[in-house]
């Protein structure tokens, strides 16, 4: 079985990879559990190859159509497309946000059509489809309303996805994440960097930045669980989505002080020093726009799930992704 990962030098990226070199094998679109074999890794910058044969590391830009024809031959059988430009840059550089995000995106699926082999494609989405007036919690049918160029990027992927999947072109899944934390490594240009930045700065012993007030609530969902749900995502059968190929994943809601929160909790009131609060307009603005919570009574039927608690989420981070552990 071949399974390409775009994104695949990216933080998600590399912890899939990991997960699928270990688990060996992943369900192919016929519903027959099938060893993987070969393991492409796409991204700008070279990605970790675990020192496993199975794995090649391709570098480019994915929205080369050179470099998708390279990667995405006949004997393809997965696509996990998580390659994007984020939030924040993407509104800074409306075409380089296209470019990624859209042009890059309908290429691959263009690609995987051309052969006509149906590869399953995982296409992670974000919470960002969503803006202005939303219910408390949001719905399965609450109509896609993006107030970003990140967010209508995704929206126009998801309706691709399910497009191609109706005409049969490929078994699409579209997997809306909530935001990730805590993301490992420096902070990027998404604007909820902060989400993760606010834990991970303070364990590392530096000073960290918080753009919004602490009432503002956040859609959760830590790298581990995020990991287990684009395989158990993968692993569904494809009969299971005749009700919509989009899932919103389980996630928690918690505001930022409930982050804080849990920081201390976890790593002591020392912890709270190296955090600062400074108020950023249009950091504000988009993520104000996001909802807070989803309903996912569908996705869990499923069995796909979140994480218990946001100190679990914090825990997690220590014991993956901080060198020597708590101080």
């Amino acid at each position: 079985m071949k399974v390409v990962i775009t994104g695949g030098a990216g933080f998600l990226g590399q912890r899939l990879a990991r997960k699928i070199l270990e688990q060996g094998s992943l369900t192919d679109s016929e519903g027959r559990e099938s060893a993987v074999t070969s393991l492409t890794l796409v991204d700008v910058v070279a990605a970790n190859d675990f020192g496993d044969a199975r794995v090649q590391s391709v570098v480019g830009d994915i929205a080369d159509t050179a470099l998708i024809s390279e990667v995405i031959g006949a004997d393809v059988d997965s696509v996990f497309h998580l390659a994007a430009i984020v939030s924040g840059q993407a509104e800074a550089d409306f075409d380089l946000g296209m470019r990624i995000n859209l042009d890059a995106t309908r290429a691959l699926l263009d690609a995987c059509r051309a052969h006509g082999r149906r590869p399953k494609f995982i296409f992670t989405s974000s919470v960002a489809v969503f803006g202005g007036k939303l219910p408390d919690v949001v719905q399965d049918t609450t109509a896609l309303d993006p107030r970003s160029s990140y967010g209508v990027q995704k929206a126009i992927g998801e309706l691709l996805v399910n497009e191609y999947s109706r005409r049969g072109f490929i078994d699409g899944r579209v997997l809306r994440l909530p935001t990730i934390s805590v993301r490992p490594g420096k902070p990027n240009k998404a604007a909820s960097s902060f989400a993760s930045g606010i834990i991970r700065e303070p364990l590392n012993g530096q000073e960290a930045v918080c753009p919004v007030p602490p009432e503002t609530r956040l859609w959760l969902l830590s790298p581990r669980a995020a990991t287990v749900a684009l395989l158990k995502g993968h692993a569904l059968p494809a009969q299971s989505l005749q009700d919509g190929r989009t899932i919103n994943l389980p996630g928690l809601s918690v505001s930022v002080a409930d982050m804080i929160a849990a920081l201390k909790r976890v790593a002591g009131e020392d912890a709270l020093r190296h955090l600062r609060w400074e108020r950023d307009a249009t950091v504000e603005r988009i993520v104000g726009g996001w909802p807070a919570a989803w309903d996912t009574r569908r996705a869990r039927a499923l069995g796909l799930e979140g994480d218990e608690d946001f100190d679990s989420i914090v825990r997690a981070y220590v014991e993956d992704d901080l060198p020597g552990g708590l101080a």
